[in-house]
């Protein structure tokens, strides 16, 4: 029987759903939502193969390292068992977990094994997730998850961190916007992903800008 990719994406879609039913409020569900939207609207305009992204795109964070003691090996487990099981094709499976692998930030320093355009779709929509607004709101919710300071201005952000030592960072939360956020918009590789990761870029300059105003009284 020939593969069903509507269906199998709808039963990836209940998959991750509970699976995340009970994550911290920046990588639950309504993340995998948000990105899945922005990889399908991207996927469209640079011809990537649609079934590879909607796939990796739900399932890029279905065991997220920093929630299981950093085990980088369970997420891509997770999602080959899950395909595996719906009798989804080898290749498609390999992209996929290929993909998975390759798609976190983690400091910005580590080697890339593995590219493609899927992985690159992927990539420009989770990471236009860690902009703007919502990136913001996201920031300061896992701060708050793992009771970190807000802002020290003795303790600079540290930039070119190893992925250990950006697993392993404690640093209060405005230095994230340092340590990532701000890194985002020249690393973006889709046109329609530099687009609206330069809209968002500006909102979280402005917001930082806001922030320190009121924090020295000045505003």
């Amino acid at each position: 029987m020939p593969l069903n990719i509507d269906r199998l994406i709808e039963r990836t879609k209940t998959f991750v759903q509970k699976e995340l039913e009970d994550a911290e409020g920046g990588h639950d569900w309504f993340h995998i939502e948000r990105v899945y939207n922005n990889a399908l609207a991207i996927a469209e305009g640079e011809k990537a193969d649609r079934a590879v992204v909607a796939l990796a795109a739900l399932l890029h964070d279905i065991a997220d390292a920093k929630f299981h003691d950093g085990d980088e090996t369970l997420g891509p487990k997770k999602a080959s068992d899950f395909l595996s099981g719906e009798g989804t094709p080898e290749s498609i499976i390999n992209h996929v977990v290929a993909i998975i692998e390759n798609v976190s930030f983690k400091g910005g320093n580590t080697t890339k094994t593995f590219d493609s355009l899927e992985l690159r779709v992927v990539q420009d929509a989770d990471r236009l997730d860690a902009l703007g607004a919502i990136g913001i709101a996201r920031t300061f919710n896992y701060g708050g998850f793992k009771n970190r300071s807000l802002y020290d201005p003795s303790i600079p952000p540290k930039l070119d961190m190893t992925p250990e030592e950006y697993r392993k960072s404690e640093a209060p939360t405005i230095n994230h916007f340092y340590e990532k956020l701000l890194l985002l918009k020249d690393r973006m590789h889709t046109i329609k992903g530099r687009e609206l990761a330069e809209m968002r870029h500006r909102f979280m300059e402005d917001y930082l800008s806001r922030f320190y105003a009121e924090w020295n009284g000045k505003a």
